[in-house]
């Protein structure tokens, strides 16, 4: 199977307290957002054009709650030093701070930082092999 592209969906209790981290930390623009789609209010983040994007939903009789641990993760690879810096000075332009990963190979050659939701972005400056 080669997806052409990937969809990130989780669901929370808080849509709009999760904008500033992927909006203005990480960048991302809003795609679309829905209401009331079968109970549901969500919105799609992500870059135009892009192969990926995130989608948070929330239900009011459904409780997201927090991420089950501190190791629920989603990567970027960054691989010129220029960019990854970039993106991580925007983050923290942005009032979020990096937060030590569970496992300390993030640590390395990345930055781990974590949305309202207790979920985490390492920003790795890396290429994906």
């Amino acid at each position: 199977m080669q997806p052409q592209s990937i969809r990130i969906a989780r669901p929370t209790d808080n849509i709009d307290a999760l904008l500033p981290f992927y909006c203005d930390g990480l960048g991302l623009q809003i795609l679309g957002r829905f209401a009331d789609h079968d109970g549901f209010d969500g919105v799609m983040l992500g870059a135009k054009g892009a192969a990926y994007h995130f989608e948070f939903t929330r239900h009011p009789d459904h409780p997201a709650g927090r991420a089950p641990t501190r190791d629920n993760l989603v990567v970027f690879y960054l691989p010129d030093p220029d960019d990854w810096q970039a993106a991580c000075d925007r983050m923290r332009r942005a009032g979020f701070t990096p937060v030590p990963s569970l496992n300390p190979y993030w640590d390395r050659l990345g930055e781990t930082f974590e949305d309202p939701d207790g979920y985490r972005v390492v920003l790795q400056n890396a290429a994906w092999d």
